[in-house]
């Protein structure tokens, strides 16, 4: 039997393209209050799983991952990121959760916990920050570029598109 697990993360806390407008290192830079933002986010992880039946699997899985945005060198780009987190089919009915924590190149970083719902629906909670993020809000749109192949088993890769807004406290 072949299994295929595939990992969308809907990171909405990896990277804020803030409208600076300036291209270059934003790290000194004071964040404005609101603005846009872009970014394309990779990774790659392992999973351990539990194949019992096309409708019925789980997992835990630990990914890795970058940041890119548009346009280069704005706030976040070059970030990395870390996810854990679990997922499942229970009669087809597939759901789980991840944390994600993500830092920028001056130490600052962002926690958010996102549940992922049979129905598809994925719950995305900002749940702290600190340094320049502490207070953020943000709202965005997820486009997944998937599916990767799985360059060996037991492994996935993937890539999202992001766009949205942020707010400061």
């Amino acid at each position: 039997m072949k299994f295929q697990f595939r990992v969308t993360l809907i990171f909405a806390n990896a990277a804020l393209v803030a409208g600076l407008g300036a291209v270059g290192s934003v790290g000194a830079q004071t964040l404005p209050q609101e603005g846009r933002y872009e970014w394309t986010s990779c990774w790659s992880g392992v999973a351990n799983a539990i194949r019992f039946s096309k409708t019925h699997w789980g997992m835990s899985f630990e990914m890795t991952g970058t940041i890119v945005t548009n346009p280069p060198g704005t706030l976040f780009d070059r970030n990395t990121f870390r996810c854990v987190g679990t997922q499942a089919s229970l009669d087809g009915k597939v759901s789980g959760s991840n944390v994600c924590e993500a830092m920028d190149r001056d130490g600052d970083a962002r926690l958010a916990n996102y549940s992922f719902r049979s129905d598809g629906k994925v719950t995305k909670e900002w749940v702290a920050g600190t340094g320049k993020y502490r207070g953020m809000e943000m709202r965005s749109a997820v486009l997944d570029l998937g599916p990767f192949p799985a360059i060996k088993p037991g492994t996935f890769q993937g890539c999202n598109h992001e766009t949205g807004t942020y707010k400061l406290k």
